[in-house]
């Protein structure tokens, strides 16, 4: 594996390749950045995803490829870069963008908003924030604030779903409930999980 040079020094700039997002301006890198900083682990090891997060997320695209109507979505993934008004640039899973919105395709960071973000597990490094749950209420918030109507955030560990709705309550869901995407696609994520027949 290809392996970033050792740095020792505190005050030594950090490879712009381990920044994840940017929020409001301010860097926010991979979960376990310093461990590639020490050389411990390679920059792959870092960014990529688990093979849980990695098959919902394919399975979830799946899903909404079939469901959603492809002549008034486009769905994009691949820690889609989205750029917002406030300096924030986010990473995103999945994001569900209506086809009339999008132009034109610059192969730079995506400026028009999506309707939809599904988010799937954590990969950024939470020193700066006061726990988790801080950053994800940070990134829901500037996500509602650049135009997005819901976020949804899956957890693999808690078996939890976050949904958040703009001008709305946020909810709690369990995997086993459905969950309403939009224009009355509900998905369930256990059962979805079930129908390939795969452990979790």
């Amino acid at each position: 594996m290809v392996r970033l040079t050792v740095l020792t020094s505190k005050n030594v700039k950090i490879p712009k390749e381990l920044v994840y997002e940017r929020i409001k301006g301010k860097p926010v890198y991979y979960k376990d950045y310093e461990k590639v900083l020490k050389g411990e682990k390679s920059l792959e090891e870092v960014v990529g995803s688990s093979d849980l997060q990695s098959w919902i997320i394919m399975s979830i695209i799946e899903f909404l490829l079939i469901n959603l109507d492809k002549t008034k979505y486009k769905i994009l993934s691949n820690e889609l870069g989205f750029k917002a008004k406030d300096k924030s640039v986010y990473g995103l899973d999945i994001g569900i963008f209506e086809r009339e919105k999008i132009k034109e395709l610059k192969g730079k960071y995506i400026e028009t908003h999506p309707e939809v973000v599904i988010e799937v597990d954590i990969k950024a490094d939470l020193k700066g924030f006061e726990d988790n749950t801080d950053y994800i209420y940070q990134k829901i918030n500037g996500l509602l604030s650049s135009g997005i109507g819901k976020v949804i955030w899956i957890f693999t560990k808690s078996k939890k779903v976050w949904i958040a709705t703009k001008d709305k309550k946020w909810e709690i869901s369990g995997w086993n409930e459905d969950i309403e995407i939009l224009d009355n696609v509900n998905i369930n994520i256990e059962k979805l999980l079930k129908e390939e027949k795969i452990k979790f």
